[in-house]
């Protein structure tokens, strides 16, 4: 009796394993098949003379990153927004201008790679051209301004950035600037939300055909948006707040509220908002440290000494390797897309990853490991047809939906 038990329970074991590997496999079928698009990473913080994108790193290391071009073809990721990140600096004249040049010389390494790499890329501005490249083989780079700092107090900035490729700007990032107030500035007032100068910002994007990005802005600031934009939002990389309480999410009014507006929620798979570490977590307790130490020299947007700079950042890098074990896991993730889709439906959700930002999960650290997402969706019982959706379909609506009021 005892060895036939074994034997059944064998088998179980085993048809389970099986049943495990055809999901796997159909999903990762799926996956090649479907038009997928990341909204937001920031690879291009990486790129320089010593780091080139269109060379495949191997993963797992340091040095490597999360992605390159060659495996973003691996992981299936026909396209992703680049974007153009400048870090919060002082509200000056001098500082818009060094934040204007910042954010020029990334869009100049940019128009490096798409002429260095062509065989590899292209810069997508439209669903379509994104479409096409993704046909001919090539990864199609849209690219996004992130955080609006570098606008300085000028309107006519958003048409420079427009005809240089750009096609949605964050408005803020973690700290208050003079567009709109950001989710995670420290502040002693009332949130101030959306200036009179974001809203001009936002009916120029408007005009234009630029989608307004409201991840990283407070709940007033989202709200404001919500009144003034002509056309559907997106959150470039937010998870749920009912899931993961972090000022970066969305609440379950804020996601309704961004359904009535036609706009998008993208998944983010930085680990905190997803799943915020415990406060006694040795994570948290480093970060706290490496946290200290930088801003005791003035910030991460006044460190000058490259020596100074590089050396933070392979702490950084090192704190995250190390603490790897305490990410979140796909499945945790996938909660947040379930409850989205409770919340609002199918068509109001994506992935934007925050790769090369501090996006990875324990199970998901790399772009190779992208159809992971996919196949735990498939295990939940999403359709072809939903994944579709969430891995692109809804991002390029908001897009073309963007360019129909412009035009």
């Amino acid at each position: 009796m005892r060895f036939l038990a074994l034997l059944a329970t064998f088998s179980l074991v085993l048809g389970a394993q099986e049943a495990s590997a055809e999901i796997r496999s159909k999903a990762l079928a799926i996956h090649h098949r479907l038009f997928t698009l990341d909204t937001h990473c920031d690879t291009p913080m990486r790129m320089s003379d010593r780091w080139d994108v269109g060379v495949r790193h191997e993963p797992g290391k340091r040095t490597s990153g999360t992605q390159d071009l060659v495996r973003m073809k691996e992981g299936g990721l026909d396209a992703s927004f680049f974007a153009v990140f400048v870090g919060q600096g002082p509200r000056t004249e001098t500082g818009n201008q060094a934040a204007w040049e910042k954010a020029n010389a990334v869009l100049d390494r940019l128009d490096r790679m798409f002429a260095q790499h062509s065989d590899l890329c292209g810069r997508a501005t439209t669903p379509a051209e994104g479409k096409r490249l993704a046909q001919a083989g090539k990864r199609a780079i849209f690219l996004g301004l992130e955080n609006g700092y570098p606008l300085g107090t000028s309107v006519e900035r958003v048409d420079h950035f427009f005809r240089r490729g750009v096609r949605y700007i964050t408005l803020a990032h973690t700290a208050d600037n003079d567009l709109a107030a950001s989710s995670t500035e420290e502040r002693d007032r009332p949130d101030g939300g959306l200036t009179d100068l974001g809203r001009k910002v936002v009916a120029r994007m408007n005009d234009l055909g630029m989608v307004v990005d409201v991840s990283h802005i407070s709940d007033q600031a989202f709200a404001d948006v919500l009144k003034v934009s002509r056309a559907p939002v997106m959150a470039s990389h937010s998870c749920a707040r009912a899931i993961a309480d972090h000022p970066r999410n969305l609440t379950d009014d804020q996601l309704r509220a961004l359904k009535k507006n036609g706009g998008v929620i993208q998944l983010c798979i930085l680990g905190d908002y997803i799943k915020p570490p415990a406060a006694d977590s040795g994570r948290r307790k480093a970060e706290r440290d490496l946290r200290r130490r930088v801003q005791a020299l003035g910030g991460w947007q006044n460190l000058k000494d490259p020596k100074v700079i590089a050396g933070f950042e392979r702490e950084w890098e090192a704190l995250i390797e190390d603490y790897r074990h305490e990410l979140p896991t796909v499945k945790d993730a996938v909660d947040h897309i379930d409850h989205i889709v409770k919340v609002i439906g199918i068509d109001h959700v994506g992935i934007g990853t925050d790769f090369d930002g501090g996006g990875g999960l324990r199970d998901c650290s790399d772009v190779t490991h992208l159809p992971r997402i996919t196949e735990e969706l498939l295990r939940r019982g999403y359709r072809e047809a939903d994944l579709a959706k969430i891995w692109g379909g809804n991002a390029l609506r908001v897009l073309e939906a963007a360019r129909r009021v412009a035009r």
